[in-house]
């Protein structure tokens, strides 16, 4: 039998379509603040400077340097009227993580939905990684997104990222919800991403 053009196999396996790719996505929250690690040594150089209305450009070069890697596409396909409401909304903060002036890392806050605060965007540069600029990172969006009214924080990673972010949201509070299968049209086969993006992850076509 078939869902969505997903053929469903009895024996228990899903079998995705060419031109098509899926991942396992996790769910995490936290319902109370939590008290903060401190500050990793080596992050004194960092800083957070926040975009604005005018810089999507700027937006979406973090965001290809990250992403591209670990096949960050969502924002790419969308048409830029449809990203430019999205990342300019009142209810949206979106900042780039800096050392010393140089973009380095992102940092996307939504707070769209009532009482909550969803870590849309949360990454670095390679070079940043391993260095403490990630703990640093997280205590700022921990901080920024608990404010008053928030009663609940949340972020979502799949088995495309980092295969140490999972844990790494664990040890900063956060607690797995719910796992959900996301099916989607492979970038790299339409244009939206290079075709040499997330090589760790096999491209199926006809």
């Amino acid at each position: 039998m078939t869902a969505q053009g997903i053929t469903l196999n009895l024996e228990g396996y899903t079998f995705v379509p060419s031109g098509k790719m899926a991942t396992v996505v996790t769910f995490l929250e936290m319902q109370a603040q939590p008290a903060l690690r401190p500050d990793p040594p080596g992050t004194d150089g960092l800083a957070l400077r926040r975009l604005s209305k005018g810089e999507t450009e700027r937006y979406l070069a973090i965001y290809r340097t990250l992403g591209e890697r670990w096949m960050w596409f969502s924002r790419l396909v969308l048409e830029r009227s449809r990203l430019d409401a999205i990342l300019w909304h009142a209810a949206v903060e979106v900042h780039a993580l800096q050392r010393d002036g140089v973009d380095c890392g992102l940092l996307e806050l939504d707070f769209r939905e009532a009482g909550a605060c969803e870590i849309a965007f949360f990454g670095l540069f390679d070079s940043e990684v391993g260095g403490g600029a990630g703990r640093w990172l997280m205590n700022r969006a921990l901080t920024l997104g608990w404010r008053p009214g928030i009663s609940r924080v949340w972020v979502h990673t799949c088995h495309f990222d980092d295969p140490r972010a999972l844990a790494f949201y664990q040890r900063s509070g956060f607690r797995p919800y719910k796992c959900a299968i996301e099916v989607d049209d492979d970038p790299r086969l339409n244009g939206k991403m290079r075709r040499d993006a997330a090589p760790h992850i096999p491209v199926y076509e006809s």
